[in-house]
């Protein structure tokens, strides 16, 4: 495993801005098998203002989870006794929503794909800027505090169109009254589709809020996954939701097949 990019010493890193608010309750845990990465990771986030955790692999990451309690999770995949990518299905396994944050020298889009189902919600390929870094904690922080702010106030909630509809509360979608089973991946694509009927989304918009950062708008991926979301939603039979607008993205919409 490779460390960080740029040099990690305190001097080398820009100070905190104000907009980034008060960090002090912020909690991240460290998950990496090589002491001298956990080290400069710890250093460089502490010294953004965070309060951080480590753990040296994957078993010990999932005690440590229980007992810290963390915001994030940033998370080699690389590690002994037990990797990153099973810990990540066991915290989602658990149940656990906390944002997880990558890290991995592998960086074909099938590693990310991977990454991502496994339960990751940003995957950052090694070697790598620390302000890139930063920038993704902070995203992912962002993204987490406005869910859980959603979740407080629109707890009831669902998304419907037509006679599919997606329970926000409890994460269940139904399709004419049959259970539509979907992972992780497939639920926050979907649910981008439901936010916005009948409009015409990109590829590049949905690559962007599904997956947190930036594929190549040619890779097949997205392909691969609205392929799945229709399996699962015309599993009964029913007519086509989710179409393909040929050269731009994607739209849901009513019509049948295409």
């Amino acid at each position: 495993m490779c460390q960080p990019h740029r040099p990690t010493a305190p001097e080398d890193i820009p100070p905190m801005s104000p907009a980034d608010g008060d960090r002090e309750s912020q909690r991240i845990l460290i998950v990496d098998d090589e002491p001298a990465v956990r080290e400069a990771l710890q250093r460089s986030l502490a010294f953004e203002g965070y309060e951080t955790e480590v753990a040296v692999d994957g078993a010990d990451a999932l005690e440590k989870a229980t007992v810290y309690r963390p915001d994030l999770v940033v998370l080699d995949i690389q590690m002994p006794r037990m990797d990153g990518l099973t810990a990540a299905r066991r915290m989602r396994g658990a149940g656990t929503t906390t944002p997880i944050l990558m890290l991995t020298a592998r960086d074909t889009v099938g590693d990310r794909v991977t990454g991502l189902d496994a339960g990751a919600d940003d995957y950052l390929v090694k070697p790598f800027e620390l302000d890139e870094l930063f920038a993704r904690v902070r995203a992912l922080l962002r993204r987490s505090s406005y869910a859980a702010a959603a979740v407080g106030t629109q707890e009831e909630d669902a998304l419907v169109f037509g006679d599919l509809r997606m329970d926000l509360a409890t994460r269940e979608v139904t399709r004419a009254g049959r259970p539509v089973e979907l992972t992780r991946t497939e639920f926050t694509l979907l649910e981008m589709f439901l936010a916005h009927p009948r409009q015409v989304l990109t590829r590049e918009q949905i690559l962007k809020a599904v997956w947190g950062f930036d594929f190549e708008p040619s890779s097949n991926s997205l392909d691969v996954y609205v392929m799945y979301l229709r399996r699962k939603t015309e599993a009964g039979g029913e007519p086509r939701l989710v179409h393909t607008v040929r050269g731009v993205g994607y739209v849901l919409r009513s019509g049948g097949a295409e």
